[in-house]
């Protein structure tokens, strides 16, 4: 799958969704829950997550051995 990469440290929906190998489905009801990492809305209605509130989502979710 080719993504285009947005500017700055800003990840697009789809590069979120292949990071964490999840359909879209499991991500919007996650966002819908209040389980989603922050997501950012353009006006054109795009959703874009920065890298920093990815990776610390995932540490947040990180379980112990």
């Amino acid at each position: 799958m080719t993504t285009r990469r947005t500017p700055g440290n800003l990840l697009t929906l789809a590069e979120v969704l292949d990071e964490l190998r999840v359909p879209r489905s499991t991500f919007f009801r996650w966002k819908a829950t209040g389980r989603a990492p922050r997501t950012i809305k353009y006006p054109n209605g795009s959703l874009y997550v920065r890298r920093r509130d990815l990776d610390n989502w995932l540490n947040d979710h990180e379980v112990a051995a």
